[in-house]
């Protein structure tokens, strides 16, 4: 689909995490003439997921808790498109430490919006929110629409509806162009967290005699999955086309439950794998339909999945795999 946007220059929040780092491979691949900017604490332990571009991307260390780093960079850096994916993440976690996952993530959003508009810069924005803001929906309101009631029922979800409120207040009131998106689950294997790469994590494990048994949380909920190389290129063209003010929920076409992908998943096991449900890894409240529609984004951008399901449950695996070797070695030679 054609575009009158041309970006030179972006700036990804988060570049170093899971998403992040997938986004910035993606853009260096695709569209090698853009000048890639990121931020990122300066006691992140994930930079190694630039490893294969680290020539490509100017990482500036930069906390979003703290302003005037933030306002720094932006008048430095002087992006046409700001991508923000920077986030407290984890929803379980979040139940156990929900002050500090509400502080970074909305006020971190909060100086970034003031930044920018401090700056007297004017660059898009993608503010790369998360399907957990519907919370609890029941089977009437499946496929979710972007106009489904927001009923967050976890720490992260509020604060992931309140980036999105902030989106849209800095929209209307001070007219940025801000468009936000909500993912829903993607297969990501840089993110431990996610049930999916969890599974996959310790499978590989298991194959390679370092842990006896899986353990579970609930497998009854059910999810729509997609490729997290899909889900960054999707990114881009929400940035490409999308409207300021307007809010399009990103997904894939593979429905199931949670225990429907571990059943799937072990049959790719190269030897039996016990599971056990581990309590401890039930949430207080889980939200339990996933299931999106996804219409008026690919009406918008053109978009559609390239990653087959099985493909990248295949390539999620294999990246496990790799990693179970290297803890092999590493406990062979200590």
């Amino acid at each position: 689909m054609a575009s009158e946007r041309i970006f030179r220059r972006i700036l990804i929040t988060g570049i170093a995490g899971s998403g992040g780092s997938y986004l910035a491979e993606t853009v260096a691949s695709d569209h090698p003439e853009v000048e890639i900017h990121g931020l990122a604490r300066w006691h992140s332990t994930t930079r190694g997921n630039l490893s294969e571009i680290a020539d490509r991307v100017t990482v500036h260390e930069t906390d979003l808790l703290d302003y005037g780093s933030v306002l720094s960079v932006i008048q430095k850096a002087r992006p046409d498109a700001i991508f923000h994916l920077a986030s407290h993440a984890n929803v379980r976690a979040s139940f156990e430490t929900p002050s500090a996952v509400l502080n970074n993530n909305i006020i971190g959003t909060s100086n970034l919006f003031e930044a920018v508009r401090r700056a007297g810069q004017d660059p898009w924005i993608q503010l790369c929110s998360t399907s957990e803001v519907y919370g609890l929906v029941g089977p009437s309101e499946v496929p979710i629409r972007e106009e489904a009631p927001l009923r967050p029922v976890s720490p992260y979800a509020v604060s992931k509806t309140a980036q999105d409120l902030l989106g849209w207040a800095y929209f209307k009131s001070y007219k940025m162009r801000i468009i936000r998106t909500r993912m829903f689950a993607y297969l990501n294997p840089r993110r431990e967290d996610l049930f999916a790469t969890s599974f996959a994590k310790q499978v590989a494990w298991i194959e390679r005699g370092l842990q006896k048994e899986l353990v579970h949380g609930n497998l009854d909920s059910v999810r729509t999955l997609i490729d997290v190389r899909d889900a960054m290129r999707a990114y881009w063209e929400a940035i490409l086309h999308g409207d300021p003010g307007e809010v399009y929920n990103i997904g894939g076409t593979t429905t199931l439950s949670v225990g429907e992908f571990l059943k799937r998943l072990l049959q790719l096991s190269e030897v039996p794998i016990p599971t056990r449900c581990d309590e401890s890894l039930l949430r207080p409240a889980d939200v339990t339909l996933q299931i999106p529609c996804v219409d008026k984004f690919v009406k918008r951008t053109g978009w559609k999945p390239r990653v087959s399901f099985e493909e990248s449950l295949k390539n999620l695996l294999s990246y496990w795999r790799r990693e179970a070797d290297k803890a092999v070695l590493d406990r062979v030679s200590t």
